[in-house]
């Protein structure tokens, strides 16, 4: 939230009570975006850049019936694939990525996700963000996905005082042990999209608002 005064950092300790409480609030707290394979996951993850992953799987269902594959994205009709993406907002940049990225799948992969951060992120419309959900959610492989809520709740609950997406997921590697990286940061985006609202927080519904820097300012 724009304006925001840093929080002062809170201790190991307390990070861990934090973390612990709000996973017990959100047990089971998943990836909300609706897919079959790590393909049709990818896609959705960088169709929902500036968008919901409610409005994203409202245009999966239709996208992925007539294009399933990686292949059959790399030679779909752009105009068709634009037309069927256009709810999500930016759907013409968005559906150039999400065909360059099934091209580049189709000519390195052979129409296959890889499985490494230093591999996805070479694809066209990964970064990061992007690339650690994936791994993530389809590989286990443990990873923060620093999004606008992670970015928000991280510097509200005193995890980090920085505002740049690479340097907050340095600190949240440096407080949390990375096993669980890949839950914390779905349970941070859960608590973002239904109580730490960036306008507006519902802190007096807050499972940790006694622990919590950013409600203390606010008493």
């Amino acid at each position: 939230m724009k304006g925001e005064a840093k929080m002062k950092p809170v201790t190991k300790a307390v990070a861990a009570k934090i973390i612990d409480q709000l996973c017990k609030e959100y047990p089971d707290a998943e990836c909300e975006l609706v897919y079959k394979t790590p393909f049709q996951l990818l896609t959705s993850v960088i169709m929902s850049a500036q968008t919901t992953d409610v409005q994203v799987n409202k245009v999966t269902p239709k996208l992925f019936a007539k294009y399933p594959t990686a292949k059959a994205l790399a030679e779909a009709d752009i105009e068709d694939v634009k037309q069927i993406i256009k709810p999500t907002g930016y759907y013409n940049a968005k559906a150039q990525n999400i065909q360059a990225c099934a091209q580049a799948l189709m000519a390195n992969y052979d129409g296959e996700v890889p499985s490494t951060q230093e591999e996805l992120v070479k694809l066209p419309g990964v970064g990061v963000k992007t690339a650690n959900v994936v791994l993530g959610v389809a590989f286990g492989v443990p990873g923060w996905s620093v999004d606008t809520h992670v970015q928000r709740l991280s510097g509200r609950l005193g995890f980090s005082q920085n505002t740049d997406p690479l340097k907050i997921e340095r600190d949240l590697q440096k407080l949390f042990p990375n096993k669980d990286w890949s839950k914390y940061s779905i349970t941070l985006i859960w608590h973002g999209r239904r109580l730490c609202y960036a306008n507006k927080p519902r802190c007096h519904d807050c499972p940790v608002m006694e622990l919590c820097p950013f409600y203390k300012t606010m008493r």
